[in-house]
């Protein structure tokens, strides 16, 4: 039997006819028409009127953060419960990450929790210069609170939807809130483009001064000109023709990995100790990964010895984030935690999701995972 793994990236006939379409052309420099047009149809997917390619989601946090002033001696709220690069790009700008807990019934950023942040860290104070809000694991936070609240503090809004591309809250799609939305296109997610990601946003200046920044912040000059510090971040004309290919088929990949997540919850539902990431409700997820919790003291076996009899089978399996305020370089950071983030972590397991998975290979996770949790 060969391996399954959690998310690997699924490559179509079409991906690889839109990379040698751009080979064949000539586009083998880092800009090129299919970059352009990647950027227009994804920036359209997410209802934003600019895309800005980039090689990682990562630098588009950095970008952004930057250009909303975010600098030394500031703080950044940020989601806790995620990938960590939601909370270094901050660290990049010389700012410190503000850490705010999980709602339990989404798993999302907790609005109470990021007002009570606000309120203490200016009283403490700081200067809250800007928030990056999370959309784990392909749902949305809940924006009909977040929006208000950021805004009647003057804070400005980053929405990291680099699980989410696909996904709606309410009648918008992920990556239309806030100042920008931030993409990822890693090997792992809902679409790839082998590595990379995307800054969108409906404010001219901002994705233009991305664009220049991220191109060594070269001046229009014949000659190589330089008035300030830029990056080496943008994504280039051959990954962007076939991201091209990915974007075509959002649409039914998004649709498998929901009938994926359906089947888990199916087969699962009448097995005692296991809940699922909660659906929120107000919107459509990508449920970019299907996560459950593992209840010990109804199974009689925790997450790690269920991953460990996963692996034993040769199916790869992954603890949930490690919340932020739980690593070893965030421990000084402050945090409003009240345990949400750190009780998922201790029982959650995300399960293989990918959009190519079969039916017969889900069948194998499943039986495994019955075998463990019941043996």
């Amino acid at each position: 039997m060969s391996r399954i793994y959690l998310s690997p990236p699924e490559v179509n006939g079409t991906d690889r006819a839109s990379l040698l379409d751009a080979v064949d052309g000539g586009w083998i420099a880092p800009v090129g028409s299919d970059l352009d047009a990647f950027e227009a149809e994804t920036a359209a997917v997410c209802g934003r009127a600019h895309g800005v390619g980039l090689a990682s989601g990562t630098a588009g946090l950095h970008l952004v953060l930057r250009e909303l002033g975010v600098g030394p001696g500031d703080e950044v709220l940020v989601s806790d419960l995620t990938f960590a690069a939601s909370a270094n790009a901050a660290v990049y700008c010389g700012a410190t990450p503000v850490l705010v807990d999980a709602d339990a019934a989404t798993w999302q950023v907790s609005p109470d929790l990021l007002a009570e942040a606000i309120a203490a860290r200016r009283a403490a104070g700081a200067r809250v210069a800007a928030a990056v809000v999370v959309d784990l694991y392909g749902q949305c936070a809940d924006y009909d609170r977040i929006v208000p609240l950021l805004a009647d503090a003057d804070v400005p809004l980053v929405e990291d939807a680099a699980e989410a591309l696909g996904a709606t809250y309410r009648d918008r799609p992920a990556g239309s809130f806030g100042e920008a939305g931030i993409l990822s296109f890693n090997g792992n997610k809902i679409i790839t483009t082998s590595g990379g990601g995307m800054v969108v946003t409906d404010d001219d200046h901002l994705a233009e001064r991305c664009r220049f920044l991220a191109t060594q912040a070269r001046e229009p000059a014949v000659h190589y000109e330089h008035a300030e510090i830029g990056f080496n971040y943008r994504l280039s004309n051959l990954l962007a023709a076939f991201g091209r290919g990915q974007l075509a088929d959002l649409d039914r990949r998004v649709a498998r990995r929901t009938a994926i997540n359906e089947r888990y919850r199916a087969a699962l539902a009448d097995v005692a100790g296991i809940s699922f990431m909660p659906d929120a409700g107000y919107g459509t997820p990508t449920w970019w990964l299907t996560c459950i919790t593992i209840d010990p003291a109804v199974t009689g076996v925790d997450r790690e010895q269920v991953r460990l009899a996963l692996e034993a089978a040769d199916i790869e399996s992954r603890p949930t984030w490690k919340p932020m305020h739980l690593q070893p370089v965030f421990a000084e950071a402050p945090a409003f935690v009240d345990g949400t983030s750190a009780e998922i972590f201790e029982r959650g397991l995300c399960l293989p999701s990918g959009s190519g998975l079969t039916d017969a290979d889900q069948d194998r996770v499943i039986e495994r995972l019955v075998d463990a949790v019941r043996r």
